[in-house]
């Protein structure tokens, strides 16, 4: 199973696809934006990825209780007031992709809307993400799927059943190059909510690329998830932690980013393949004589032991020698047993 994003493979035997997402962390400042596409570069992740809407294309200007956030980090304030502050603006859109292109990351974005989609195919994007909360939107999802490009979907919380709807939906449109990630959608979410063991059941259950978005704080989660088969990994990026955005208080710096990108490329490494030995190594332990030995005396536990280093008898054959083997010649302390040097009794 693979995909290709610009120059990248995704999949089997390829490198850990690892994606800084900006969101609103630019804070709606475009030399701030322009910082973090740098960053993300000088980090080592292979893509920024940017979030494509604006407040009224995600939801309605309403001030009613279905609209007003009344639990978890952005609570006490209205939908269209919390993405009216975290929005990316379209007008920079142009521009970043540029910039990335030019210092070679990749960049491609989330669409929330068709208008998105359109916008993002005119900036001849490379690829897609599908958001969590718009995994059930099975009409985005197609109209994604007509631009025949890869595409990367957040699960969420969907169910079994609404991942394989989704997965219906390309193989009707003839897709071939998708990915699930397993996401948790709480900010920060806890490591004992992550669930790691459900990345390889993905990749048993729906036969595609599967990896990981990221909410958790720290890298230990993120970088464990590729020895559980994660072959993408998402994670939001922020300059500095201080900054005062919607996002920046669950993510990672560049600091942080990069030491997630250099583990995860020790962790890829230290995977390696499923390996035994071929031939037995050389001993490392042997039957030792621990007090001087005269010939004709019995061997016992008085006299030899199982110590390191190797290049005697081998630990294995104690109990075939103890109180059964005599010395057949005189031994000092410290010689390493051979066979040649005791007989039977």
């Amino acid at each position: 199973m693979q995909m290709k994003i610009d120059k990248s493979i995704i999949g089997d035997n390829h490198p850990t696809f690892i994606i800084a997402e900006m969101s609103a962390n630019h804070g709606h400042d475009i030399n701030k934006a322009f910082d973090l596409v740098y960053a993300a570069q000088e980090a080592g992740a292979d893509a920024i990825k940017l979030q494509t809407y604006t407040a009224d294309t995600l939801t309605l200007n309403h001030k009613s209780k279905d609209f007003y956030i009344n639990k978890g980090p952005w609570s006490g304030q209205y939908m269209h007031d919390l993405y009216k502050n975290a929005y990316t603006p379209w007008e920079w859109h142009g521009q970043l992709f540029e910039l990335a292109r030019k210092i070679g990351i990749s960049i491609f974005s989330s669409p929330f809307d068709p208008t998105a989609i359109d916008f993002l195919e005119e900036l001849d994007t490379p690829a897609y993400k599908i958001a969590s909360p718009e995994v059930i939107d099975i009409p985005l999802i197609r109209r994604v799927a007509k631009t025949k490009k890869p595409i990367i979907i957040s699960t969420g919380s969907a169910t079994i059943s609404q991942i394989h709807e989704v997965l219906e939906c390309l193989k009707q449109e003839e897709v071939k190059d998708f990915a699930l990630l397993k996401c948790t959608s709480e900010y920060p979410a806890p490591p004992e909510d992550i669930h790691l063991k459900t990345i390889p059941h993905m990749k048993e259950t729906f036969n595609c690329i599967v990896g990981l978005s990221d909410h958790t704080m720290g890298i230990a989660v993120p970088v464990a998830s590729v020895a559980f088969g994660a072959q993408i990994i998402e994670k939001h990026f922020v300059m500095d932690r201080s900054d005062k955005t919607a996002d920046s208080f669950f993510s990672s710096t560049p600091e942080e980013f990069k030491l997630l990108v250099d583990s995860v490329r020790t962790v890829e490494k230290a995977i390696g393949r499923v390996n035994y030995p071929l031939t037995e190594s050389e001993p490392k332990r042997c039957l030792i004589v621990t007090n001087n030995i005269i010939k004709g005396e019995l061997m016992s536990i008085k006299n030899i032991k199982s110590l390191r280093p190797g290049g005697g008898i081998e630990p294995k054959y104690f109990d075939q020698i103890i109180d059964k083997y005599s010395a057949s010649r005189d031994m000092l302390k410290g010689t390493l047993l051979q066979w040649d040097m005791v007989k039977l009794k």
